[in-house]
């Protein structure tokens, strides 16, 4: 349960640096409109990046969408035939918890000093407990006095009672390109060393995420399973709708936006690698990195390559 909790912390927060300062802009506010197309095939849109004998087929995808969604799959499976390899979303994060008393010692340092809800001012405690009730759990599953890390705990209980995931659709792409005997291509970031630094970064900083999470859960997941069925039939817009959630509270803290610029150049590297090989590949993206001014697709344009949209055959 520990490690995976630390694991979830780690997932919610990126990179933090040694010490976390004011909050920084969002970088994937802004979108290349022209990008954003709805689709003109059956199913999910796709963007197409070319050079003179390879294509690849990239799949934006929700960053967080229901358990086992649906979606006509009929364009991934024909695409999935011979393709040289599939990238999944660089999203995954690890840490080396074998051996790293640090670690331990910090987790036990987020994990103490609760119950939260005791931090709390009158109103957004009712808030709270009303939330944390209907989600099933009790003051002390909260044994903290850090909102950035009981804004994580919530955010998982949250995720859990509503069926959500953020390795949706990607963990059935995994199957299907493995079960087609299709290369797959993931990369995971150790960010274990980078723990400590939730606990100093200020708790204005930490509100921020928390209230933003709470304000999640009180809506429950309607914006969520609409923004899943707009994906599912290539309305990029649509689906564009609940694509500022954790990311945005992810861009409050100093250091997401280092991660954010990370994972972006590797994506981006990713695709061009791919383009070296003739024949086609297949790529998935989370959508706003996919589509952000200086996004995967714009640093491919930067770079020679001609990106084709979801709106053109």
């Amino acid at each position: 349960m520990k490690r995976l909790l630390i694991l979830s912390l780690l997932a919610w927060l990126g990179a933090l640096p040694a010490s976390a300062q004011a909050p920084a802009p969002d970088p994937d506010e802004t979108l290349v409109e022209e990008l954003v197309v709805t689709g003109r095939l059956p199913g999910p849109a796709w963007w197409r990046v070319t050079d003179a004998d390879t294509t690849v087929y990239v799949l934006g995808v929700p960053s967080i969408a229901p358990k086992r969604m649906q979606w006509d799959r009929s364009i991934f499976e024909r695409r999935l035939k011979d393709a040289n390899v599939v990238v999944l979303p660089f999203v995954n994060v690890r840490a080396k918890l074998g051996g790293s008393i640090g670690t331990a010692i910090n987790f036990l340092r987020i994990k103490s000093g609760g119950p939260f809800e005791a931090t709390l001012d009158p109103a957004t405690r009712a808030r709270f407990v009303a939330v944390r009730t209907r989600l099933g759990q009790s003051a002390k599953h909260y044994d903290t006095r850090n909102p950035l890390a009981a804004g994580v705990q919530l955010a998982i209980d949250y995720r859990d009672v509503s069926s959500l995931t953020n390795s949706d659709p990607a963990k059935l792409v995994r199957y299907l390109a493995q079960q087609n005997r299709v290369k797959v291509i993931e990369k995971s970031y150790d960010l274990g060393p980078q723990l400590g630094g939730i606990l100093r970064t200020p708790s204005s900083v930490g509100r921020i995420c928390f209230d933003e999470v709470l304000a999640q859960a009180e809506a429950g997941p309607g914006a969520t399973l609409a923004a899943a069925r707009a994906w599912a039939v290539g309305d990029v817009r649509g689906a564009l709708d609940n694509e500022r959630t954790y990311e945005r509270c992810l861009s409050t803290i100093s250091g997401g936006r280092t991660y954010d610029e990370r994972t972006k150049a590797d994506t981006a590297a990713a695709i061009a690698s791919a383009l070296k090989t003739p024949g086609h590949a297949i790529v998935l993206v989370s959508l706003r990195p996919l589509l952000a001014q200086n996004g995967v697709l714009a640093r491919l344009r930067a770079q020679g390559f001609t990106v084709k949209t979801p709106g053109e055959l």
